[in-house]
């Protein structure tokens, strides 16, 4: 999903530093006094400077922001609990539940006021029993993007999508159905659409609307039924869905225009402006009588760490600075996605038209759930997936990887 760092880091201890002089002069008045250090991958990072830089000039503050070049959540721990680690994070909000469960974030103190000027999903996804735990900036989610030349008219239905693309590969105008990536160990956040779609879940809720993770959903009888669809698209079926369609190739096989269909996010949207395709967002279509194709939601945010070393600062910075529109326009246009704060959504929405698409393909999508148990379920599910998608039994698949997952959330 969302978000891969190519940046290069070294993983180092920044302390707090304090500067002064004896005798008192302009440079002793106007010297840092204080480390501020944010760590994000290598896109934010590169946004984030200029601000910093003004950040520290009006707080006499030397922020260093520093670029991770990969498993930024994991070296993020990892240094936290060495002390070691930044004073803030930039993260997708799933990661929150493993962090607080390893003490290593703070909870935030935002106003009625700040929280009102974020979408409401934005909110929710940054909410942890009870508590916020970041400021969010970007949303995310997935949709279905489709080649106009190829497919003006965006299908009503997974099954009338699959009609379309089956003429079309009939035909010799494309060699795949649709792009959704799969691989050979699956991608449960890529097909969740279309799970929901047929009635499958991962878990339940409680009566709050949290994340239930003794309801796990993936075992039982509707999600059965749910997968027994998924593997009709698969490749002892229609052919929609093949393993030999992934992270890697995915975007390129629509690019490429092998296929009028590709399930995927904002981030695949650089790529298909410069290939020079004419293209649509739309709303992932649903299976014909099932549910909506409700994809998953995710929120891109900025955490306290709770080891740092300027915590004061690190708070100063996220709530009061970072709830202001120019940095979050600035992330946007970085890396466009939507944004979190609404008044910086509605200034880049006014010259970009697909916000407004992604948004609606992500009404009344799930929120990702931050649970510590989802850490469990990622990869039983999608080699069970992956597994389906290229013929496996239903039932006795997904009652081993349910096995799987319960023993780990056991644990």
């Amino acid at each position: 999903m969302p978000l891969r760092a190519v940046g290069v880091f070294a993983l180092a201890a920044l302390t707090l530093t304090a500067c002064g002089s004896s005798k008192p002069s302009e440079s002793a008045s106007t010297a840092p006094t204080a480390t501020l250090a944010i760590w994000a991958d290598d896109q934010r990072a590169a946004a984030l400077k200029p601000f910093a830089e003004q950040f520290g000039k009006a707080n006499h503050v030397d922020v260093q922001v520093q670029a991770v070049s990969k498993d930024l959540q994991t070296n993020f721990v990892t240094a936290a609990q060495s002390g070691k680690g930044p004073d803030i994070v930039v993260g997708a909000h799933d990661w929150i539940g493993n962090l607080v469960q390893n003490g290593t974030i703070d909870p935030i103190q935002l106003s009625d006021s700040q929280k009102s000027g974020f979408a409401d999903v934005a909110m929710k996804a940054v909410t942890f029993n009870g508590q916020v735990y970041g400021v969010p900036y970007a949303i995310e989610n997935l949709a279905l993007i489709r080649n106009t030349d190829l497919a003006p008219t965006a299908p009503a239905t997974i099954e009338d999508l699959v009609a379309a693309g089956k003429a079309l590969k009939d035909a010799g105008k494309v060699t795949n159905i649709m792009s959704l990536q799969v691989g050979q160990n699956g991608d449960a956040y890529h097909v969740y659409p279309l799970f929901a779609s047929a009635g499958g879940y991962l878990f339940g809720t409680k009566a709050n609307g949290d994340y239930d993770p003794a309801d796990l959903g993936v075992g039982k009888p509707a999600s059965v039924e749910a997968f027994k669809k998924i593997a009709a698209l698969g490749e002892k079926g229609s052919g929609a869905l093949t393993r030999s369609v992934n992270s890697d190739n995915a975007i390129p096989t629509f690019t490429g225009g092998k296929t009028p269909f590709l399930i995927s996010g904002p981030w695949a949207v650089a790529d298909i402006k410069k290939a020079g395709l004419k293209y649509d967002i739309t709303p992932v279509p649903g299976f014909a009588g099932g549910k909506a194709a409700t994809p998953f939601v995710g929120v891109q945010a900025f955490y306290v760490a709770s080891k740092g070393k300027s915590k004061a600062l690190a708070n100063e910075f996220i709530t009061n600075y970072l709830t202001k529109p120019e940095l979050q326009v600035a992330l946007y246009q970085a890396n466009p996605r939507p944004p979190a704060l609404n008044a910086a959504m509605d200034q880049v929405k006014a010259t970009d038209p697909d916000i407004e698409k992604w948004l609606a393909a992500g009404k009344g999508g799930a929120v990702l759930p931050a649970i510590p148990a989802m850490a469990a379920v990622w990869d039983p599910f999608g080699k069970a997936e992956s597994a389906i998608v290229g013929g496996a039994d239903v039932p006795s698949t997904l009652a081993g990887a349910s096995k799987t997952i319960s023993d780990a959330i056991a644990k």
